[in-house]
């Protein structure tokens, strides 16, 4: 008893200590900005910023810095757009986070309640994720905000006496390109942030995924297996009903505001290069960034999850092979090596390297009379049948839509970008 006592406790101090993600996002110092709501104090105040900075800021600057008598490279046509299309996502952001803090809290939200339930290989592969999902984050914030302070300065910098300013212009100027790039800053920090909570929540399934392939591999029980498949897809109808108002809000507001600058940037008269389409090429990457973030992410689950049904055929189809067979087990044994290891030669030499574990040409080991043919047969027809992965409102995420959606987001991009730096 005591020792499971100190095994509780132990596993209590290293959930509290050992993710920086979540010391980070609950620290004092930065959980206001986001999803602390624990008091009236707290959460008047990140209310405030989130309408300071999402809505004041962005409204104000569009009506102030409108420049019409300013020269072309110094207008700002498209302003409004950039300004909407950041400022929605970020409310869709702020709510969601809003509505997981309240609901769940963080740390029940990302399924850390739920790591003594899974393997060791599965709580270490989480727990590197976790770790590393602050430099995920970073490596997507950092760069949009370096480009889009050098855009802020420069056109500050180099319009300073045609731009509207009150009194002084240096502090006026000055100012201002720092509200506005604090607010970008803010808005997209908030839209990675729900994308990567979402790319988390979805690695544990990975793990998990990846460790169940491995029960075909030994004398497993059906109802074991069958029963840690439910559990694998609950999670997942779970993920999906949390994240499909998001996942969708996302997919719908990026490709309205792709045709949105599609349209501006086309009708006849405008003014299109880096100067005046700049932000608007920077939020188009920035939108697109993060909803490839979650398709690919929803779509890389949802692919392993039915990949389960193969795996589950092919290890009947190698027991019912064999339950015909003869021959003596020295005999059955190297026929089966000699095929693996044909099966291993035939491998592509060029692949890319992504190894998927639940996706092999390697039989499954043969354990006679251990299952019966009626059991693998029920389990491989209940695969069939209810097949898991992420979902939005019923409708399933895989890797043809996601295919069809970012070449779609990704060639208005891609267009858009040309032509604002004057490739086309």
């Amino acid at each position: 008893m005591a020792d499971s006592k100190e095994t509780l406790a132990a596993t209590k101090h290293n959930t509290k200590s050992n993710y920086r993600i979540i010391d980070t996002l609950e620290s004092k110092g930065f959980s206001w900005v986001f999803v602390d709501q624990s008091n009236p104090w707290k959460a008047g105040l990140s209310w405030s910023i989130f309408f300071f900075l999402t809505i004041c800021v962005p409204l104000l600057s569009h009506l102030a810095f409108q420049c019409s008598t300013c020269d072309y490279n110094h207008r700002r046509p498209y302003d409004l757009i950039v300004q909407s299309s950041l400022s929605v996502l970020s409310a869709v952001s702020f709510l969601s986070l809003l509505s997981f803090s309240r609901k769940y809290g963080l740390r029940r939200f990302l399924f850390l309640d739920k790591m003594s339930y899974v393997s060791d290989e599965v709580r270490r592969g989480y727990s590197d994720q976790l770790h590393r999902a602050m430099k995920f984050f970073y490596a997507f914030v950092i760069p949009c905000f370096i480009a889009n302070a050098t855009y802020k300065i420069w056109w500050f910098v180099s319009g300073a006496h045609q731009i509207p300013y009150v009194y002084n212009i240096c502090l006026s100027h000055t100012l201002a390109c720092i509200l506005l790039v604090g607010s970008w800053l803010y808005r997209t920090a908030l839209f990675f942030l729900v994308c990567m909570l979402f790319k988390l929540t979805l690695s544990m399934q990975i793990f998990r995924l990846e460790d169940f392939a491995k029960v075909f591999e030994n004398q497993g029980d059906v109802g074991l297996i069958l029963m840690e498949h439910l559990t694998i897809r609950r999670t997942l109808r779970i993920i999906s009903h949390r994240f499909r108002g998001f996942v969708l809000s996302t997919l719908i507001l990026v490709t309205a505001s792709q045709f949105a600058s599609l349209l501006v940037t086309t009708r006849a008269g405008s003014h299109v290069n880096i100067s005046t389409a700049g932000e608007l090429a920077l939020c188009s990457i920035t939108l697109v960034s993060g909803l490839f973030i979650c398709l690919r992410n929803a779509a890389k689950i949802t692919h392993k999850a039915q990949s389960v049904t193969s795996l589950a055929a092919k290890w009947h189809t190698c027991a019912t092979i064999d339950s015909f067979d003869d021959m003596g087990p020295t005999e059955e044994t190297n026929i089966t090596s000699e095929t693996n290891n044909y099966l291993l030669n035939q491998t592509d030499s060029d692949d890319e390297g992504d190894d998927d574990k639940l996706e092999n040409t390697k039989l499954v080991p043969i354990y006679r009379h251990t299952v019966s043919y009626q059991k693998r047969q029920a389990l491989v027809t209940y695969l069939e049948n209810n097949k898991a992965g992420i979902t939005v409102f019923g409708f399933m995420l895989d890797r043809t839509y996601l295919h069809t959606i970012f070449a779609l987001e990704m060639s208005l991009t891609l267009w858009l970008l040309n032509k604002t730096i004057g490739l086309s």
